[in-house]
């Protein structure tokens, strides 16, 4: 064998970039169609030819505004088409597009943009009074404004009118392995740490997240990402309808149940994706009326965030829809695992199907996964031990922005998650809980999650969240908080009976408390901490 061959130099070193899937959008698939609904509720239509022709306008504005190689720029937008136009003009003229997340608080804001130093923003009008809250923090050069009322902010530019008369870019080649785009974490445990995006995890990630037995997108298909365009580059999927010429339709703010119904069955929506809390109120709504909405086109609904309860699965079934529950994080891009119905499942029991589809899945193909239990040694993939998940893979971060939270990750390139989970022998696995959130009660560990599903299950129960607290004998017992639906009652003794059939005794919670509704973080997750800081100053 010849020396070049021994080296495989006989295949082109073709660059993995946004470019390439952007450009295939452009030329192949041009007239897919891309619906907004702006905040004021009126809808408006575009391409992803025309999207990708008024990012390269928008490019050369930015490039005349001095925004170069490598600049982060900042946008505090909602799932809008400027959005996705920001989406496709930076990563492919070099720059970082980093994403605010406008529900955080005005201290995270600040420490965010200051972290990152982006150059400029872009801001939605209706965002304008969010901005005001962290502008200080960061000295912009650039402040543009997408304004649909004719007024922009002094010392402001207006969007429209700075791509107005530019001509379009041509793209610049680029490396694969620069930086595209820049997210930060909820910053739940510790400041928020920044995660920096790849060319090349970003297009990986879209192939594998396109495959029939991942998300299964085609150019038949039109997808509304009710996950905002802020929180995780949109779960990718601007970027993977890109690649697999998908329509798209982003509802922009309004995303309560009705507002996201209406779209679905409007524009014959087939995937959509969100996270549980999202998909609660949807439920409810087709409970209540399910003549008024035809979803018939809807394929799957995508669900990820936090642990879908089997009630949740049951309820969308009865609609015919179907949940496809898959894990990631910030730090994956982040689709990391997804659970569909292996083949041998296929003629199983509807319970042995729901144990199954409840799990968050199995890896996607190129990434790892292992779990480390307490003792520090890898635990066995038997469905009973329980193990911090560690994964690995080419769109897994290596490091955090600036060094940050070195700890995380393995000196062989593992990333620690902080997710406590079980592995069966098919690799599947199963979220019991965030190595924060466990209860260890007399030296034995209870899984939130696991009774925080079960509570949900009863017919009484809309929202539940469980959560450790301090115990003198054990050390620590769970208390178990609880928003009933509307018109419903329940009793800690029914609840705890309900509970009964499926934990031991000692793992029942000791106290049961009731509200109006669970606290959630920015991202639609349950905000536990406040929860314990409520209920600690609460006497028992």
């Amino acid at each position: 064998m010849s020396e070049k061959m021994a080296f495989g130099l006989m295949m082109d070193d073709y660059p993995l970039t946004l470019t390439t899937l952007v450009e295939r959008a452009e030329q192949l698939t041009p007239g897919r169609k891309v619906v907004s609904r702006r905040p004021d509720g009126s809808i408006h239509r575009t391409t992803l030819g025309e999207t990708a022709e008024r990012a390269r306008r928008l490019a050369t504005a930015l490039t005349a505004l001095g925004i170069g190689d490598g600049d982060p720029v900042a946008t505090l937008l909602w799932n809008q088409p400027e959005h996705l136009e920001l989406y496709f003009a930076l990563p492919l003229m070099g720059a970082v597009l980093h994403t605010l997340n406008p529900r955080l608080s005005v201290d995270e804001l600040t420490f965010i943009v200051s972290d990152a130093e982006d150059r400029a923003i872009i801001v939605d009008e209706s965002l304008l009074d969010v901005f005001e809250t962290f502008r200080s923090a960061q000295d912009f050069e650039h402040v543009i404004v997408v304004s649909r009322s004719g007024s922009v902010p002094d010392g402001a530019t207006d969007y429209e009118s700075l791509i107005a008369d530019s001509e379009p870019a041509g793209w610049p080649r680029l490396d694969e392995r620069r930086a595209a785009a820049m997210c930060y974490t909820s910053g739940t445990t510790g400041r928020p740490k920044g995660v920096v995006y790849s060319h090349r995890a970003l297009v990986l990630h879209s192939l594998m997240a396109a495959l029939p037995d991942a998300h299964s997108i085609s150019g038949h298909d039109t997808i509304l990402p009710v996950v905002p365009m802020f929180h995780a580059n949109a779960w990718g999927l601007p970027y993977i309808a890109a690649f697999a010429g998908t329509g798209l339709v982003l509802p922009g703010p309004r995303l309560d149940a009705e507002s996201v119904l209406e779209l679905l069955a409007d524009e014959q929506v087939t995937i959509t994706a969100g996270v549980p809390t999202v998909w609660m109120a949807i439920l409810q709504a087709l409970d209540a009326e399910p003549d008024r909405w035809n979803l018939e086109n809807l394929r799957h609904l995508i669900v990820g965030g936090s642990a879908v309860p089997r009630s949740m699965f049951e309820g969308f079934d009865r609609h015919g829809l179907t949940i496809i529950q898959a894990w990631g994080m910030t730090e994956t891009s982040p689709m990391g695992t997804i659970c569909r119905l292996p083949v041998e499942l296929d003629g199983a029991s509807e319970d042995e199907q729901y144990e199954f589809r409840v799990r968050q899945g199995i890896p996607s193909p190129f990434i790892e996964i292992r779990a480390r239990g307490e003792d520090g040694e890898l635990i066995s993939w038997d469905d009973q031990a329980m193990g911090e998940l560690e994964v690995r893979g080419p769109w897994v971060a290596a490091a955090y922005y600036c060094g940050r939270g070195a700890e995380k990750f393995t000196d062989d390139g593992w990333f620690q998650t902080g997710d406590v989970v079980r592995i069966n022998s098919r690799g599947c696995i199963r979220i019991a809980d965030r190595s924060k959130d466990l209860v260890k009660s007399g030296g034995e560990w209870i899984s939130s999650v696991d009774l925080e599903n079960n509570l949900m299950a009863h017919p009484a129960v809309a929202e539940a969240a469980v959560i450790a607290m301090p115990d003198e004998k054990w050390g620590e017992r769970s208390l178990a908080v609880c928003a009933l639906r509307e018109g419903s009652e329940a009793s800690p003794d029914e609840l705890r009976d309900h509970l009964s059939h499926h934990f031991a005794k000692w793992q029942l919670p000791d106290r049961f408390e009731f509200v109006d509704a669970i606290p959630r973080t920015a991202t639609g997750k349950f905000k536990k901490t406040e929860l314990r800081e409520k209920f600690l100053k609460t006497p028992v």
